[in-house]
């Protein structure tokens, strides 16, 4: 599929996204009635029908109770998941003062395109990282570690922050913190459910069980079974959110900088170097990359970095370095130390010579003027 066909697939991405946070909303109600069903089974000797008759019935009045305290969480999470995830990663609001050189590449690309442009965070990490979080124009922010501005050129840096603000456009950031809110909700009940029966050694059944041959046991297996069905579509759902996107989001980028092989070499120096010590699961899914692997790739939460930079020497006329050497940072301050002409050079990225020659302006897509982008129609 053509570069602008990835293009054409926002707003279908979008629509199930929202699908996709739906079905969210229903593994909830899934949770509750789980719930019901291991209560009854827990309380009960009754045959596994009555059970389930009577966990349906329990459902049905808690549901507005359900719904009422997730739309609680959810405006918690709004007011203060910002805040949240600063306390995990240790990240600080910056401004031009704390680092031009970063304001100046966003504000810069923000001009260029007419969009608000987000607040800048730092997290001081040797890792190379980045990622956008908010829910709307106000709250919008993206978060750099103080490893990959000092380890990137400032087309390569022009290229991160390309890719961060077009998860931003297409409502990438605000769907995936939905669904982190509402997955850590199913998360948190499952864990509460399973070291309540694993640890509190709660007793199944009652004495009647024994007397009327009930099915508090099968009741209880099939709580168990339901709430561990949610647990684990509620992650699927968040790798699917996050994993569709990040094609889009490398191809937005190259649209708007122009520039492919700045973004393939950002990949490059970014891969196998970000992870964030003491992020959560969570954190890391918002990542330009999470070098956290799944079971044989089924969980991981990004396409590996070899396939991205695939896409964008086939679709965008990139070029690809391959797996790149970087120096590592005790070394570079050593270096820095001892040849003060190189800590000249390293203080001016802007002069570093690029490892591809110079190419020109690159236009995704060409298959008409009603072809929409992230940063509006393309151009013949």
């Amino acid at each position: 599929m053509a570069a602008y066909g990835l293009y054409t697939h926002i707003q279908a991405n979008k629509r199930r996204s929202v699908a996709l946070i739906i079905g969210l909303f229903l593994l909830v109600y899934l949770l509750v009635f789980a719930g019901a069903v291991l209560g009854e089974g827990l309380t009960s000797g009754d045959p596994v029908d009555v059970l389930v008759r009577r966990a349906l019935s329990d459902t049905a009045y808690a549901a507005p109770f359900a719904t009422i305290g997730t739309v609680l969480w959810i405006l918690i999470a709004y007011k203060f998941h910002q805040s949240l995830i600063d306390a995990v990663t240790g990240g600080r609001e910056i401004t031009r003062t704390d680092e031009p050189r970063l304001y100046n590449i966003l504000e810069n690309l923000c001009i260029s395109r007419g969009i608000t442009t987000p607040k800048l965070r730092l997290i001081e990490s040797d890792a190379l990282n980045a990622f956008a979080t908010g829910l709307n124009d106000r709250q919008y922010s993206i978060s750099v570690t103080s490893g990959l501005v000092s380890r990137l050129s400032d087309a390569e840096l022009e290229s991160v922050l390309g890719h961060e603000l077009t998860h931003i456009r297409n409502g990438d950031v605000r769907l995936l913190v939905i669904a982190v809110i509402i997955a850590g909700v199913i998360s948190f009940f499952a864990e509460l459910v399973f070291r309540l029966l694993f640890q509190g050694g709660v007793r199944v059944g009652s004495d009647r069980s024994d007397r009327k041959g009930g099915g508090a046991g099968v009741a209880v297996l099939i709580a168990l079974a339901l709430i561990a069905l949610a647990w684990i579509l509620s992650i699927l759902i968040r790798f699917a959110l996050s994993r569709m996107r990040e094609f889009l989001a490398d191809a937005g980028s190259v649209e708007l900088t122009k520039n492919p092989d700045a973004m393939i070499s950002a990949l490059r120096k970014i891969e196998g170097r970000g992870e964030l010590p003491g992020a959560t699961s969570a954190v890391m899914e918002m990542c330009i990359d999470n070098p956290r692997a799944g079971f044989s790739n089924i969980f991981d939460t990004h396409p590996s970095v070899d396939s991205r930079v695939a896409a964008l020497v086939k679709f965008a006329g990139g070029h690809d370095p391959g797996p790149l050497q970087l120096p590592e940072p005790a070394q570079e301050e050593k270096e820095a130390e001892s040849t003060p002409a190189v800590a000249d050079a390293q203080e001016k990225p802007a002069e570093e010579k690029p490892f591809l020659p110079a190419r020109p302006p690159v236009e995704l897509g060409s298959s008409g003027e009603g072809e929409p982008g992230p940063w509006g129609p393309h151009r013949r």
